[in-house]
């Protein structure tokens, strides 16, 4: 057991380690801000090579489930500033993850107005509120001189970021949320610059990765994506060529990773997409993600499928998760029901060994 405790140089940072851990919405910010529990979740797992928090959403429009936190005002930076201390104080590394939820929302967190989309079409599903689980809206898309504002966003977002003392930021553009919508033809039909081609669905992701870089420099950028995910009722009628382009548009630019969630989280098999066609594309830093164990994320690092490995529910349950793989130790199993909202329990309880 080598490959994951090798250190990597990750943009500006120098990593201890391989072993990321993947971001995970956990309903724990009431109000959108950063609590102190959180800093405590987010100490106790500063071993990791890399943290990427839960999505933190760029604008109140963002906003798409109950108690998520936000990263677009000098209080919620001065609240994920204890989180950052904790971490660095541990010696770790974090990266917020900028998050605009798009259609996958409800009337209910915009005091009624409708969520908004590349496309005004209703994603099967439903939404989770303060008041229970609703149907899924279809949402307003977004006129063409709104979207400079989204870029907007972003970038006012990053700068918030280094105000509350991240390392750098991901940009979250998978799993069915604002900026996977423009990118995918399910969920994007618009007859404009932003629509049709593979290199029109693409721009979107593009201006505000560029944004984003040229406000906190591009080392301290990353971009997550899924290419085969169905979650959030998404797909495309050619992802391979999408996602190649994606992944060859954004090494323009030179952000420092690119996170791959490999799998869908709707269940099943999909073999449509070569992962490592998309690597070949990509020439920054590869983060795999997808049902990795200790076994078969050594294997990736060690051929170079990969660079880095995500964890999701492994760290979750397992705030010691590097040591545990260190000396291939049994994992704490997770609990189900504590995953969304509530408090230390199922959160901050796990035990290390």
């Amino acid at each position: 057991m080598t490959e994951f405790f090798t250190s990597i140089q990750l943009g500006s940072q120098t990593l201890p380690n391989r072993i990321a851990m993947a971001p995970m919405t956990r309903n724990r910010a009431p109000g959108g801000m950063p609590t102190a529990l959180m800093a405590e979740y987010y100490g106790q797992r500063a071993t990791a090579g890399l943290i990427v928090t839960e999505g933190a959403q760029v604008s109140d429009q963002g906003i798409g489930y109950p108690a998520t936190p936000g990263i677009h005002s000098t209080e919620q930076a001065k609240a994920w500033k204890q989180i950052t201390d904790a971490v660095h104080a541990a010696g770790g590394h974090i990266f917020v993850q900028l998050w605009h939820c798009g259609r996958v929302s409800h009337p209910d967190f915009h005091g009624g107005d409708l969520p908004v989309a590349p496309s005004a079409i209703k994603p099967a599903g439903q939404a989770f509120t303060y008041t229970g689980l609703q149907d899924f809206v279809t949402p307003r898309a977004l006129l063409l001189n709104e979207i400079p504002g989204i870029v907007e966003q972003y970038r006012h977002a990053a700068r918030i970021a280094m105000q509350a003392g991240f390392d750098g930021v991901e940009i979250h553009s998978a799993n069915g949320y604002l900026l996977d919508q423009f990118l995918r033809d399910g969920s994007n039909t618009r007859s404009d610059n932003y629509g049709g081609s593979i290199e029109n669905r693409v721009r979107l992701l593009l201006e505000v990765t560029r944004a984003v870089c040229d406000e906190i420099g591009a080392e301290k950028v990353g971009i997550r994506i899924s290419p085969i995910n169905a979650f959030n009722d998404m797909h495309d009628s050619d992802p391979q060529a999408l996602f190649n382009h994606v992944a060859e548009a954004l090494s323009q630019l030179s952000p420092a990773y690119l996170h791959v969630v490999e799998v869908s989280m709707t269940g099943g098999s999909d073999d449509s997409v070569d992962m490592q066609q998309i690597r070949r594309h990509f020439n920054g830093a590869y983060i795999a993600n997808g049902g990795y164990d200790r076994a078969r994320g050594d294997a990736a690092i060690a051929s170079g499928g990969a660079d880095i490995v995500a964890f999701g529910i492994p760290y979750l349950a397992n705030p010691d998760l590097p040591e545990r793989l260190r000396r291939n130790a049994p994992l704490n199993t997770p609990d189900q029901d504590t995953f969304y909202g509530g408090d230390a329990k199922g959160y901050t309880d796990y035990p290390t060994l």
